[in-house]
């Protein structure tokens, strides 16, 4: 049986992101120290431990057969490529940084000046869109030291935190671009591999929707029932069971996790009580 080869970066914060999520879709990988590949022992699937910026090519000449990555690298190497799936973790910015004493005003201030970077098409297309010629100095790893031994008046790097910047005295003036991890497919994908990544994909969204949502339990007085299924978005609608007690009823629905103490607060200024809030795994819809 064919297995779906994907590709994750070998090490780091989206290394250990994308093994985590793996996990939570329920496919045991056994991977020892230092491979360079790994199978999984229940799903038709190969992972392959790669540096995140040479996967864009992998994907484009089907060594690979899908990968997750950081979008900021297929905005750089691989805008031909299909993303597939968001998925939420892994967050950064590509960002516009310079010394804290540059007195920056707006884009046109880059207008002549040096920039440092590890990412020049995309520096490119956002100077291009502003109308901007400035001097590109390609540079792979440690750019933010660049304004500071003279190489560079400015650089474009990832910005998560920040406190890299602020540890070589710059500050972050533009975002160019948000990235995050995408699940990204090969564009000589087989429709063989392309059922499993299907597959692998209904998964995904499943754990996805589970992290976004809590589930929610709580007693209402059936007075007041049905302005409390009103604060209620749920899936579709709410389930409603009567309690021991009479005039009152059980209420089970599941909230967006980003709207949740603002529910809580207005369920509990119509009336409810006993409210019981759980998280979910996986949300199957």
């Amino acid at each position: 049986m064919s297995k779906l080869k994907i590709a994750v970066q070998k090490s780091g914060r989206l290394h250990d992101d994308s093994m985590q999520i793996l996990k939570e879709v329920g496919i045991s990988i056994d991977n020892g120290k230092d491979q360079l590949k790994a199978a999984a022992r229940n799903f038709p699937l190969e992972v392959f431990y790669l540096r995140n910026g040479d996967i864009p090519q992998y994907l484009k000449d089907g060594v690979v057969d899908a990968a997750i990555i950081g979008e900021n690298v297929l905005v750089e190497k691989g805008k031909d490529i299909t993303v597939v799936e968001k998925l939420g973790f892994s967050s950064c910015k590509v960002s516009v940084a310079v010394p804290k004493a540059f007195k920056y005003k707006g884009v046109q201030d880059l207008e002549g000046k040096r920039i440092a970077t590890s990412y020049p098409n995309t520096v490119n297309e956002f100077l291009k869109q502003h109308n901007i010629e400035a001097n590109i100095h390609i540079i792979n790893g440690s750019v933010e030291i660049a304004p500071n031994i003279g190489l560079a008046d400015a650089i474009v790097d990832i910005v998560s935190s920040g406190s890299t910047l602020f540890k070589n005295n710059l500050k972050e003036v533009e975002v160019i671009l948000k990235s995050e991890a995408v699940l990204a497919a090969s564009p000589v994908i087989s429709d063989e591999k392309q059922n499993i990544l299907d597959r692998l994909q209904f998964r995904l969204q499943s754990v996805l929707k589970g992290r976004k949502s809590k589930y929610i339990l709580l007693n209402a007085p059936n007075d007041k029932l049905q302005e409390i299924i009103n604060v209620l978005p749920g899936m579709k609608s709410p389930t409603v069971l009567p309690l021991a007690e009479a005039g009152w009823s059980s209420v089970h629905s599941v909230i967006n996790k980003n709207e949740f103490w603002e529910i809580i607060d207005e369920l509990k200024a119509k009336g409810a009580q006993g409210i019981l809030v759980c998280p979910i795994d996986n949300m199957v819809i």
